[in-house]
């Protein structure tokens, strides 16, 4: 009669084919595999003794060229054959004419496959035991399921954006008033609501004329975060309130009877929204005009004389709200003034070029406040690339050529992109935030999809999912499309909607 020891070293010595082989960490195979028998092996488990060196793993930007690569050399029952389903033969959905990025949020989700999947490997029971011998009956069934649904799968990039109120411009001091008054262009260049912009090329007048003796004094500034609004108050010289205005740009000339030109056409579409009326909205400054002036500068408190200075008002494109105060009361009238903004919150992105083709003008998309809420905002502004140094030093003195030679180094070129958001309540009390910006990529319409997690790798390349039948579980393999959300688009035989797939716990 065979003894106990003896059994067990013949049961060692004639172990079963098919019986569980350990190899190193994150590993496991069968010694035995049916021609075309797939492998219960979760994607990120290694068939191979040798863990890869550093260096050559493949980096997140090549996973979805390897994922492809993979398919395309499975067997039939793997990824990469024709299928009715709309699909190329790499496992790719036809895009719509759209070109597909190898860098998209997909590729974390496909990154994803080795962590989820490796923990599905665990829990199923794949890897084998502690090498104790217990050895109990493999699982039944997966540890959890999910089914197959069909849906629209939207593949979506998000960027980082910063919330607030927009780049601010300077209000400058108006230049002296002197040489003005003879109704010409070109004297007495404002530089109202201008960043810098004197036009100080012409008649030899420019912001430094502002700081001349007799252009008064500063009496009156709003503070920080006022808004303003037409025909409310920038500021005051000697007592003498400076009015906002709305246009393209600034008054840069005396205007009285006889003036005709554009700057007349604003002038008086001002004077008629705040109220006056008796004169006709042309180009032309006639007497009707001046008496509408003289109306407007008596509810000012000023002199009435029916013509209006270049310095008399500040114009700009619409409501604004302070932002940072220049100058005090007493100081003297010149420099900078105040900077100000829009009035309506905005979001502002740095978009890497390589996603360019994903905005445009009126483009949808979502921003995620820091308390995670979201709301709706769309592209109204499209800027200029640019990298990253050169915008760091635009605003400085001199674009110099000793930057040029350390400009190529590491710079990213990024295009400016503006978001309006029409919820500004949906906003809350944020003024100024880091928010998230998700951009809609591709979508795919009716498709069928299951988890990422309910992937199973292939012996020999491809995927497969777990599908639960009544007789028990059987693999089946999968042609894959587009991934996007933790979800990934499959086609294959005996794949519809409602089939139920094993997934990790």
């Amino acid at each position: 009669m065979t003894s106990r020891d003896e059994t067990e070293a013949l049961s060692v010595a004639g172990e079963p084919s098919g019986a569980l082989e350990r190899h190193s960490s994150g590993e496991v195979s069968t010694k035995r595999h049916s021609a075309g028998e797939v492998s219960t092996q979760r994607p990120g488990a290694v068939d191979t003794a040798e863990e890869p060196d550093p260096d050559t793993r493949p980096r997140t930007r090549d996973l979805e060229t390897s994922l492809t690569a993979e398919a395309a050399t499975a067997p039939d029952t793997a990824v990469g054959g024709g299928s009715d389903d709309g699909s190329d033969d790499d496992g790719a959905p036809h895009g719509g004419g759209r070109k597909r990025r190898p860098l998209r949020t997909s590729l974390i989700a496909l990154a994803a496959i080795t962590v989820a999947a490796a923990a599905g490997v665990a829990a199923t029971g794949t890897i084998g035991g502690d090498g104790g011998g217990s050895g109990g009956s493999a699982p039944s069934g997966p540890p959890a399921t999910a089914k197959v649904e069909r849906t629209t799968l939207t593949d979506t990039e998000t960027v980082d954006g910063n919330l607030g109120y927009g780049d601010a411009t300077t209000v400058q001091a108006p230049a002296s008033s002197s040489g003005t008054g003879d109704g010409q262009s070109g004297q007495g260049q404002s530089g109202q609501g201008q960043s810098g912009q004197g036009q100080s090329d012409q008649s030899g007048q420019g912001s430094a004329a502002a700081g001349s003796a007799g252009d008064g004094i500063v009496t009156w500034v709003p503070e920080e975060g006022k808004r303003i609004e037409r025909g409310d108050t920038v500021y005051r010289v000697d007592q003498q309130r400076i009015p906002l205005l709305y246009g393209s740009f600034p008054l840069y000339r005396t205007l009285q009877s006889g003036s005709t030109g554009d700057d007349v056409k604003m002038l008086e579409k001002n004077l008629r929204a705040l109220g006056y009326t008796g004169f006709t909205v042309d180009d032309t400054y006639n007497s009707a005009t001046a008496e509408a002036v003289k109306e407007w500068q008596d509810d000012l408190n000023r002199e009435e004389t029916g013509t209006v200075a270049a310095g008399d008002a500040v114009v700009a494109d619409g409501a604004r709200r302070v932002a940072d105060v220049k100058t005090s009361p007493g100081a003297a009238l010149s420099g900078s003034i105040l900077s100000w903004t829009g009035t309506e919150r905005i979001v502002g992105v740095d978009l890497d070029v390589q996603f360019e083709d994903l905005v445009e003008k009126g483009t949808k998309v979502t921003v995620e406040l820091p308390d995670n809420t979201t709301v709706q905002a769309e592209v109204t502004d499209i800027g200029t690339p640019s990298t990253s140094k050169g915008d760091d030093s635009a605003d400085g003195s001199g674009s110099g050529s000793g930057d040029s030679g350390s400009g190529n180094s590491d710079d990213k070129a990024t295009l400016p992109v503006e978001l309006t958001v029409k919820d500004q309540k949906g906003l809350g009390r944020y003024q100024a935030a880091a928010v998230q910006v998700t951009l809609k990529a591709e979508s795919r319409k009716d498709v069928l999809v299951v988890p990422v997690s309910a992937l199973v790798a292939q012996r020999g390349g491809g995927y497969a999912v777990e599908v639960v039948t009544a007789d028990g579980t059987e693999y089946r393999p999968v042609k894959l499309g587009m991934f996007a959300d933790s979800r990934v688009e499959v086609s294959g035989k005996g794949i519809k909607e409602g089939t139920v797939v094993g997934v990790p716990k």
